[in-house]
Parts: C-alpha cells; sequence; structure tokens
C-alpha cells in the first residue's frame, strides 16, 4: 500500500441555508470534485450527501468527515437556524457509513481557512498592516450573517464560532436610526443579521423605501445588488450603499471587541459581489470611524476572502489537524 492509499478519504460538507456544498479531500490537500446541491430538494443531509456520492462515485469511498453546519453546535442534536432541517450527528455518521465525523460551525470553517490563504485568494480595502500573533476576525454575510475569530495559541490557531449576528445592529446616525426604527417596527429585535445577510439587503431596501418616501417594487437580494452595482436605480443604489456603510460599522466593533489587530477578513456570497464598490464606500471610513480608537482601527487590515470555497479549505485544514493528532 502506497503512503497516499493509506491516507482516508474524508468527506467535507458546507451546509448552509440554501446549499448544501461537498467536496472530498485527503488531509493536507485541495479538495476535489466539489459539488453545490439546493437544501430545499432533499429532506436532510443524509439524503444530500448519499445523492452527492452517488454523482461523484469516488473509486474510494470516504472513510471520515468534518460538516460546517450554519447553526452553533452544543451537542449530537442540531436544529439549523436558517433551513428547517435537523438532526443526529450519530445518525449522520452512522448512515454514511464514517469512521468518524466532525460537525463545526460554518463560519469556524471559514475562519479556519484565514492562515491558509494565499495572496490572490484575498483583496485588501483600504490600509493597515495585520499584527503576527493577533486575534482576527471574520464576518460573512449570505443566508444568514456569519461571525468568528481565530486566537493564536502557540503554533496553532484556536477557533471561536459565535453568533455574533444575532446581535443588535446600531445606528451611526439619525437616517440609520431611522431606518432601524421601521425594522423595530416590524421584527422587534433588529439584529444585525436583519440587515447584513441576502434576506436583509431586502429589508433595507423597503425599509429606505418608507423613509425616503419612495415606492419599492418586489425585488430579491441579486436584484437590488445589480442594479445598485450599476447605478441606474436609486433606491438600490442607496440600499447597497448603506448596506456597506452598515457592515462598517459591525467590522470595526467586532475588531475592538476582540482585538483584532490580526485583521478582518470578509466573506459569504453578497459582499465578493460588491467589490468594485467597496473601496468607494463608506465601508472603510465607518470601520475606522470610532471616536478615541480611530487610531486603533486605521491600523488593522480588511480584507475581502475571493477563495473560491473558502470553507472546505477550512475544512480540509481541520481534517489534516485531526489526521496528525491521530498519527501523533
Amino acid at each position: 500500500m502506497s503512503a497516499l492509499e493509506s491516507v482516508p478519504v474524508g468527506l467535507i460538507a458546507d451546509i448552509g441555508g440554501t446549499n448544501a456544498r461537498f467536496a472530498l479531500c485527503r488531509p493536507g490537500q485541495e479538495a476535489y470534485e466539489e459539488h453545490s446541491l439546493p437544501c430545499a430538494s432533499f429532506p436532510g443531509p443524509v439524503e444530500a450527501a448519499e445523492s452527492y456520492l452517488m454523482s461523484v462515485r469516488p473509486d474510494k469511498p470516504p472513510t471520515v468527515g468534518v460538516f460546517a453546519i450554519a447553526s452553533p453546535i452544543t451537542g449530537d442534536s442540531v436544529t439549523m437556524t436558517n433551513h428547517p432541517w435537523r438532526f443526529s450527528i450519530k445518525g449522520i455518521r452512522q448512515a454514511l457509513g464514517l469512521r468518524y465525523l466532525d460537525v463545526i460551525n460554518d463560519f469556524a470553517a471559514v475562519a479556519l481557512c484565514v492562515p491558509h490563504l494565499l495572496p490572490g485568494h484575498r483583496l485588501q480595502v483600504g490600509g493597515g498592516t495585520s499584527m503576527t500573533n493577533a486575534p482576527i476576525g471574520v464576518l460573512g454575510a449570505g443566508t444568514g450573517l456569519g461571525v468568528a475569530l481565530l486566537v493564536p495559541d502557540g503554533s496553532h490557531w484556536r477557533v471561536v464560532p459565535t453568533e455574533g449576528g444575532h446581535a443588535t445592529m446600531p445606528a451611526a446616525d439619525d437616517h440609520e436610526s431611522a431606518v432601524l426604527a421601521v425594522l423595530r417596527r416590524r421584527f422587534g429585535h433588529v439584529s444585525a443579521e436583519r440587515i447584513l445577510s441576502g434576506p436583509g439587503l431586502v429589508n433595507l431596501y423597503f425599509a429606505l423605501a418608507e423613509v425616503t418616501g419612495q415606492t419599492p417594487e418586489t425585488v430579491g437580494p441579486t436584484t437590488v445588488t445589480e442594479r445598485g452595482l450599476m447605478g441606474t436605480d436609486p433606491l438600490c443604489f442607496a440600499t447597497v450603499q448603506m448596506f456597506l456603510a452598515m457592515l462598517g460599522t459591525v467590522a470595526g466593533n467586532l475588531v475592538l471587541t476582540i482585538g483584532g489587530r490580526g485583521g478582518l477578513y470578509i466573506a459569504g456570497g453578497i459582499v465578493p459581489r460588491l467589490a468594485a464598490v467597496l473601496p468607494t464606500s463608506l465601508f472603510r471610513a465607518r470601520f475606522e470611524s470610532k471616536g478615541r480608537f480611530r487610531d486603533y482601527n486605521m491600523y488593522i487590515p480588511t480584507y475581502v476572502i475571493t477563495h473560491s470555497y473558502p470553507a472546505f479549505l477550512g475544512l480540509s485544514a481541520f481534517l489534516h489537524h485531526n489526521h496528525r493528532q491521530q498519527q501523533a
């Protein structure tokens, strides 16, 4: 048996509120056979994983696995935050015939990718330089708002998953206060995720329409984003600009809270599509606008993660670390 054949094939998955993305990997190697499946097409993750494995038909079936789930992980039973799937980790492991299966928070997986990003996998927005061995913050706007951090732990990084996306969204000026007042009448508590996500972009669009006396259309996140980028629709343009400004506020608060001098990284499906307008938006100004601590934030870099599958990169690193621990 060759050294490669002795290394287990791993099944990795990034399961969010909309899509379940699967891939295969060997510890320490790039993921391959990446496929994305709509969660709504399957009753649960077992059926989605089985469909994936049937389509790729690996020569060597996976014996280990690590899944990233858009949910807090506190035990064997998992209930997803933005999707009706409920399942048992042990049940998945047994159904798929895996020797072991780890399940981690989806943004923990994204955070784990950061130390392994190549220069071409990130886009810096604004100035600042990362401080070595300092905490790193990670945000990601998609179906929800993911928040995690990396803390240096000797020669390794320890990931700390959070539910920071459900913290209260602050207003930086009177205009934002008026928008938040509209959303409070609708939701009661207005978390950052109510704005800084795909559904949140639409919430923001309708709230801005009410505050400014404009007539909204029936739109989705993609329409708001596309029209906002083109600048042909004033309401969509204003929505995108406020979205990026408020993202800067939340990002700046995060690095202050965690002492994130290692930098702030942004992932998710929305912000990379807005990369063209991000440098000219209020994002960085809001990130730095922290009163007496303006100079503190000014020297902290902010990056957009441009890697196609950042969670897979993090999951592969997680699998590699576990394999090394078992071989030690």
